[in-house]
């Protein structure tokens, strides 16, 4: 399997740069490179770095350069490469690394953000671990994120640099006699000539998306406090020559990321409105919003400030997913909306005028521009990552790693289902068949959020399953994103209830039309809040052979106290009321539990934490049910997805095994 980036044009739109990763078994890592691909076709794509990790290429607005980010010392650093190739130049030496970053206008500067460590801790007095660190003291609940961990001492800043040239004398630090008097090198002669960067924020917070204005006189960004007070997200504007900041974005609009139009006339931002308690987050349909700059500079004059935003994108159509966004054109932005399954590529107007470019089945995950021409990555139903052009509205790929992934396995297809619901609301889904007449055990896979989605793409968990012999049920009950705010906000206050009844109807009625399907051999799995429905299914609903609870969201009042999104998604999906808590809580249901269940957890993980899984293990051993606890050691809420290669093949094993015990198949028999 190959993943790839998005991808990035040269000015003179002949060519574009992507990086490619995958999993390596024998590092237990992933490994990856940058490729350079013709944008005609004409030849295949080249790999054109040879590093270990290299990511997230960006040509320089000139095209002179293209820079990445490398991993040094494990830590992601900016590095610039001449666009003709040759050996790249490392630009910063971040002690946590580099996050993000963006080219001026001009190509001669770059903006970045790296998390700043307090002094005496993350490594900054040599000896001292994380175990000898003084004690924190906080005072707010926002402190801790998942994969990141601790997060109030080390805010994430913005910084700015200058490009180094990659062509100039290299650095040669000077050793015994040609150290200069009162001056020191080190001793391995790694560089510490780097340019010399500008820390622009200083407030203790997390800044990011940093986009140079289209005159390249100042730079937007985005700040989350640590107040915990809301859930929003500021946007500010930093006047470069002055040095001066203005919060320039509405009372209740949280912002993601904001960019200004080609023609510096209109500024653009990827924003959720969260309402007047401005944590109102559940089925948050993010847009499109707009506003002229001129505007949005004279602000600070106005007392409404940030009361000119204008929404573009329709109330039930959802951006929460899109990449970056690219000015295209004199004043539109290409964005991607996430929609049935699917995730499309638009181009919306000042106006309001929007264009899909790329729409049906499929998962576009990042693009770029240039004049007219447009490059995307995309992930499709038989590949899990490629890179694509537009020509006369129709796309094509430059790339065939889904090809050479069909060299080596076969990919099930996707057959799309909708069922009606009993009180007759639509349930859209999928199913995948293994080869074979059958019947054939099913597995209802559960996704994670709830506000998330199944769909179009490249699924390994799916893929997997079938290959051992199981159908594979998904779909995307009441909750869910893609189908508009009020299916995703049909269970505040009411989950496990028509979610609950969407999956089963989702069961019951492809059954009833699939005879290859065994009725009387069927599995439940889901993490995250795919855990939470399966650990809720089971204490409801008796028909499921085994189960599998990962990660899961399984007793929401501990949660309010453990998890790092604790303090406010509890009271938002289940509420404040204690009989209504435990109404919705699968820990207060499980004296119903009956079914055999295997709970997976990692260590690391801060969105559901640890405790949630042992609690319920523990739980379920104590009323004699068959059970099994499966703790994966510095891993986090991310596991399945982007866990250590030997881990996520682990897990597999794990689950294909407890699957071999209660539903065998001739693919995956019984193993004791």
């Amino acid at each position: 399997m190959s993943s790839v980036s998005a991808p990035t044009l040269h000015p003179a739109g002949d060519r574009l740069v992507y990086a490619n990763s995958r999993a390596d078994f024998g590092s237990d890592s992933y490994v990856g490179q940058l490729w350079e691909a013709r944008t005609d076709g004409a030849t295949p794509p080249r790999r054109i770095t040879r590093g270990r990790s290299d990511s997230a290429p960006r040509y320089a607005p000139d095209g002179t350069l293209l820079a990445f980010l490398r991993p040094v010392d494990g830590k992601a650093q900016l590095h610039v490469l001449d666009a003709r190739g040759g050996e790249s130049t490392q630009v910063t030496d971040a002690p946590l690394g580099v996050a993000d970053f963006d080219w001026s206008p001009d190509s001669k500067l770059l903006a970045y953000t790296a998390a700043v460590p307090e002094d005496g801790r993350y490594g900054t007095v040599t000896g001292v671990g994380a175990e000898a660190e003084a004690p924190r003291l906080l005072s707010t609940p926002v402190y801790r994120l998942n994969g990141a961990g601790y997060t109030q001492d080390k805010p994430v800043q913005i910084f700015l640099v200058e490009v180094p040239d990659p062509g100039a004398e290299p650095f040669v630090a000077p050793t015994g006699r040609g150290i200069p008097a009162g001056d020191s090198a080190t001793d391995d002669g790694a560089p510490t000539a780097l340019p010399k960067a500008q820390q622009l924020t200083e407030e203790a917070a997390r800044h990011g998306s940093p986009r140079f204005s289209a005159d390249g006189r100042s730079l937007l960004y985005t700040v989350d406090t640590f107040a915990g007070i809301d859930l929003r997200t500021h946007l500010f504007r930093r006047e470069l020559a002055t040095d001066t900041a203005e919060e320039i974005v509405t009372a209740t609009l949280s912002v993601s990321q904001a960019v200004e139009s080609l023609d510096g006339q209109w500024l653009f931002a990827l924003a959720v409105d969260l309402g007047e308690s401005v944590r109102d987050f559940i089925g948050g349909q993010t847009g499109i919003y707009v506003r002229p700059v001129a505007q949005a500079e004279a602000s600070r004059e106005s007392d409404a400030r940030g009361s000119e935003w204008t929404r573009l994108t329709g109330e039930d159509q959802d951006f929460t997913e899109s990449p970056r966004l690219v000015p295209f054109g004199i004043d539109s932005v290409l964005t991607a909306e996430r929609i049935r399954g699917a995730q499309w590529l638009r181009q919306v107007s000042r106006a309001g005028e929007q264009a899909t470019l790329v729409d049906g089945p499929g998962v576009v995950t990042g693009m770029d521009a240039v004049g007219s021409l447009v490059a995307l990555s995309y992930v499709a139903v038989n590949a899990p990552g490629e890179i694509a052009v537009l020509h006369s509205g129709a796309v094509h790929p430059l790339t065939g790693y889904g090809a050479e992934l069909a060299r080596n396995m076969t990919v099930a297809a996707l057959q799309e289902v909708t069922v009606a619901a009993p009180d007759g609301y639509p349930v859209h889904g999928w199913l995948l068949v293994p080869e074979g007449e059958g019947p054939h055990p099913v597995l209802l896979n559960i996704h994670g959020g709830p506000f998330s989605q199944y769909g179009w793409g490249f699924f390994d968990e799916a893929q997997v399953y079938v290959e051992a012999g199981y159908a594979v049920l998904i779909c995307n009950p009441r909750g869910s994103s893609g189908y508009g705010r009020a299916h995703a906000r049909a269970i505040k206050g009411t989950m496990g209830t028509v979610d609950l009844v969407d999956v089963l109807a989702f069961v019951d009625q492809t059954l009833a039309s699939h005879p290859e399907l065994d009725a009387d051999r069927l599995g439940i799995m889901g993490g995250s809040y795919g855990g939470y429905l399966t650990a809720w299914a089971i204490s409801q609903d008796h028909r499921f052979t085994a189960a599998i609870v990962e990660r899961g969201y399984l007793d929401p009042a501990s949660f309010v106290g453990s998890s790092d999104i604790g303090w406010f998604f509890t009271d938002e999906y289940v509420g404040t009321d204690p009989a209504a808590i435990a109404a919705q809580s699968p820990m207060a249901q499980i004296d119903s539990v009956r079914t055999p269940t295997f709970v997976i957890h990692s260590e690391q993980d801060l969105r559901c934490p640890v405790e949630q899984g042992q609690r319920y293990f523990a739980e379920l051993i104590r009323r004699d049910v068959p059970a099994q606890l499966l703790l994966f050691p510095g891993e986090n809420h991310e596991l399945s997805r982007a866990g250590r290669p030997l881990h996520r093949k682990e897990r597999f094993d794990a689950i294909l095994d407890w699957w071999a015990r209660y539903l065998p198949t001739e693919a995956n028999p019984r193993r004791d």
